[in-house]
């Protein structure tokens, strides 16, 4: 098994749920063809460089697994086959310094995925605070 990562760009003009499914079809392809996914990052929509099938914009994703290396040209061939994608690179990380660079981005990714989820529980914590507030004013009156 190697260490792979995988940038794909989703193209901007379908609504969160397609992307979201998209995104999932991407990891089903990867996991169905033996890989097992470390981490996961989403990125987000962000200006491309140059437009791209004239689209300015791209919803931007990075996956991290590790796959035999044989199964990496069936999964580049479901992404070409897929039109929803823009571009996608695969990156191979072969060496033992470019693996141990591979585990700490995979650490880094894994760390950004349960710091956004703690901000949005305090978020939702101090929401029915808000919303408390004018039902006793509106009692009050």
């Amino acid at each position: 098994m190697r260490h792979y990562e995988n940038l794909v760009i989703v193209k901007p003009t379908l609504t969160a749920e397609e992307i979201q499914s998209n995104i999932a079809a991407i990891e089903e392809i990867i996991t169905s063809n033996g890989g097992e996914i470390a981490a996961t990052n989403p990125m987000g929509m962000r200006k491309l460089a140059y437009p791209i099938n004239k689209n300015e914009r791209g919803y931007y994703h990075v996956i991290y697994y590790t796959v035999a290396p044989a199964a990496i040209s069936e999964i580049e061939r479901k992404f070409r086959i897929n039109e929803e994608l823009l571009r996608f690179v695969t990156i191979k990380y072969d060496t033992n310094r470019e693996i141990t660079a591979w585990n700490q981005l995979v650490e880094k990714a894994n760390k950004a995925a349960t710091t956004p989820a703690k901000e949005e529980e305090a978020v939702a914590e101090e929401a029915p605070v808000a919303e408390e507030a004018p039902a006793t004013e509106a009692a009050a009156e």
